[in-house]
């Protein structure tokens, strides 16, 4: 059976499970197996340019010596992509770019809620890398630790909030930017009416298809 490694580059176990939720709908029979691993080496969460850094050789250590058919980087910054590509023979995607990918096969224009301004920097250089910077109406940041994020009501409406402003500056779907906002997607697109993309779940779809 194909299996697909999820890495997520923190070492938040709760976080971890947030995905492993938000991707469980793609573990289908007969299709393939969908594992989802923290990195014990990294972070509580991803928040600026030194954490991005500092996974990046543990990540690449973790795509050498485990077998699969397809990588992803479960962090919306997709940190080391570049690197983890060297790595292996295997295709890598970041969650990101992935999410990038949905937005625009939905909308002109897309909208990107952070958990911190600090992610705003590296988001922007992946839509460069891309070209597609020109895109983005909008980028929100609650700033919020993800802890709090990972609580199941407390930044909701922070979330909806921000959500909402991007569509009212003029975006025609919206990328959750953490993969801690999992849990959230499905009521932030009932409140605000446009494409919501949960990274992780965008991933998990082109990997799939990848996969066969």
């Amino acid at each position: 059976m194909a299996r697909i490694l999820i890495i997520n580059p923190n070492r938040s176990a709760d976080c971890t499970a947030g995905i492993d939720a938000a991707v469980a709908r793609f573990r289908q029979p007969g299709g393939p197996a969908i594992d989802v691993v923290d990195l014990p080496e990294g972070p509580p969460a991803i928040y600026t340019w030194r954490d991005w850094h500092a996974v990046v050789e543990p990540l690449c250590r973790r795509i050498e010596r485990e077998t699969a058919e397809l990588y992803v980087i479960a962090c919306a910054s997709d940190p080391g992509i570049e690197a983890a590509r060297m790595a292996t023979r295997r295709p890598v995607l970041g969650v990101f770019r992935s999410a990038v990918a949905a937005a625009v096969a939905q909308a002109e224009r897309f909208g990107v809620v952070a958990i911190v301004d600090a992610s705003k920097a590296r988001h922007l250089a992946a839509l460069r890398a891309m070209g597609l910077e020109a895109r983005l109406a909008a980028e929100v940041a609650l700033n919020v630790s993800m802890a709090t994020l990972l609580e199941p009501e407390t930044v909701r409406a922070r979330l909806i909030e921000a959500a909402g402003a991007c569509v009212a500056a003029g975006a025609g779907a919206v990328i959750l930017g953490c993969t801690g906002m999992a849990h959230h997607r499905a009521a932030v697109e009932a409140a605000v009416g446009v494409p919501v993309v949960e990274p992780c779940q965008a991933a998990a779809a082109l990997a799939v298809a990848a996969v066969g």
